[in-house]
């Protein structure tokens, strides 16, 4: 009786095709995963602009809807920075963003339990509800790439503090922190009009720069800029687009569907007309 031998293991060609099957599956599933990760991120970033609303809340009752605001001395004038509203100490050189830290930045007592590090102290003091998990950073003008806004400037959000402009040297418009410090001014559509976002809704600040990616501020999609939003009334949007914004645009970038900066619609008209 002549025995069949069983074949152990694979053969080359069985092996490859399993390798080509493994590689299919992972090309369909990879992007799927990394964008499972993106949404989870923008997720988390919203959730914590939602925090930041309701010390928002408290601080604006309490000091009379004057958002949180630090001067500083810039060139021998008193100079409203808006990034020093919370956070931590940042590593720009420049406008006390690498020395008001925890301990000086106003909102952060309404968010920090206990009291924060002082700014004096030779370690810096981590505020988690001021980064966002989905800060990647982007390109600051001037000065080149960072890989984090939240490392660089101490917080991952801003103040809605000033208008876009269409080019760099365009002077600066304020909206809801006036020029030399002070009260909100009253806005009409509390439900559109933004007041603390992910650095993102700035990204055209300035125009679309040479490449047309403006600030390259893509931290929820590398295809399109879009940005979280904490509104007036205290709601937050997600993922909210952001338009390339130039001069050929205009206006129009100031108020979308989903946003604006402004306190009202004839703004920027009386801001202008103003001597």
């Amino acid at each position: 009786m002549i025995r069949s031998r069983s074949r152990l293991g694979f053969t080359l060609i069985e092996l490859l095709v399993v390798i080509a099957v493994i590689a299919l599956l992972v090309g369909i599933l990879l992007p799927a995963l990394g964008g499972a990760r993106n949404q989870a991120r923008a997720i988390v970033c919203s959730s914590r602009l939602q925090q930041l609303g309701v010390a928002l809340a408290l601080y604006l009752n309490e000091y009379d809807n004057t958002l949180p605001q630090v001067k500083v001395d810039v060139f021998g004038n008193n100079v409203v920075i808006g990034t020093l509203f919370g956070g931590k100490k940042g590593s720009l050189p420049a406008f006390g963003i690498n020395q008001y830290g925890a301990e000086r930045r106003p909102l952060n007592r309404y968010v920090i339990d206990g009291t924060p590090e002082p700014d004096s102290s030779s370690e810096v003091a981590e505020v988690e509800a001021f980064r966002s998990p989905a800060d990647s950073g982007g390109v600051i003008p001037g000065m080149g790439p960072t890989k984090s806004m939240y490392d660089l400037l101490g917080t991952s959000y801003t103040l809605n503090d000033h208008a876009l402009k269409a080019t760099p040297t365009e002077p600066e418009i304020a909206t809801l922190v006036p020029n030399d410090g002070g009260k909100m001014p009253l806005i009409v559509t509390p439900t559109k009009t933004w007041v603390l976002g992910s650095h993102p809704i700035y990204n055209y600040d300035g125009g679309p720069g040479d490449n047309g990616r403006g600030r390259e501020h893509f931290w929820y999609d590398r295809r399109v800029t879009r940005a979280n939003l904490l509104f007036a009334d205290f709601h937050v949007g997600s993922q909210l687009s952001v338009p390339t914004w130039n001069s050929t645009v205009g206006d129009a970038a100031q108020t979308t569907r989903d946003y604006t900066f402004l306190p009202d619609p004839g703004w920027l008209a009386r801001w202008r007309a103003t001597p």
